[in-house]
């Protein structure tokens, strides 16, 4: 019997707050994904815990530091606090693309600590984000793959769409957090929605 939390992976930007070009880099440019807080409360309430793996290079681009990053995180978990939801805890790589890290995703270094630091088995945990290379880290993490399409994916035509589940055949996709959280709970248990939020399944 395994006493490791049932966890779930999720980006940030995208996935749980609207994504901006110019990095959310003040607590007031964190705007919720409607239904995404929501989404994560649910999938607390049917005992799965929720960390963060998310990339953010503002830090090592200069954009915006240390204490105006931890600014965000507060506003984003008080907000989530109100819906009843919580976030175990934010994992981030501040690394500029060139910097040559093993953190920043598409590799898997922070899910390879998350993996460390809770204990759990990644090939039993889902991976949520909206980019191909979440996609990709989530795959040579050994996780579920899991992409929404209320970030950068709402861009893609269908081709493009195509092109990503080619190179990642195990990735799910959904319309946004909420849809997952109902098709990762109705694949748990049918009878535990009394209605769905819709999604692509």
């Amino acid at each position: 019997m395994t006493t490791s939390p049932r966890l779930i992976i999720v980006g940030r930007d995208g996935i749980l707050n609207v994504y901006r070009e110019d990095h959310v880099k003040e607590p007031h440019e964190w705007r919720p994904i409607p239904g995404a807080l929501e989404a994560v409360a649910r999938l607390n309430q049917h005992g799965w815990h929720v960390v963060v793996a998310t990339n953010q290079s503002g830090i090592g681009r200069g954009l915006f530091d240390m204490a105006s990053l931890n600014a965000v995180h507060a506003q984003m978990m008080k907000l989530l606090a109100a819906q009843g939801g919580r976030i175990d805890a934010v994992f981030f790589c501040p690394h500029a693309p060139e910097e040559s890290c093993d953190c920043r995703k598409p590799l898997p270094g922070m899910m390879l600590d998350i993996a460390k630091r809770y204990g759990v088995d990644l090939r039993q945990t889902p991976m949520v984000g909206d980019t191909l290379r979440d996609l990709q880290a989530a795959q040579a993490a050994g996780c579920e793959p899991h992409l929404v399409m209320s970030g950068r994916a709402a861009s893609l035509d269908e081709a493009q769409l195509q092109a990503i589940v080619e190179q990642v055949p195990a990735a799910r996709i959904h319309a946004d957090l909420a849809a997952f959280a109902d098709d990762l709970l109705r694949r748990e248990n049918p009878n535990a929605l009394d209605s769905g939020h819709g999604g692509l399944g």
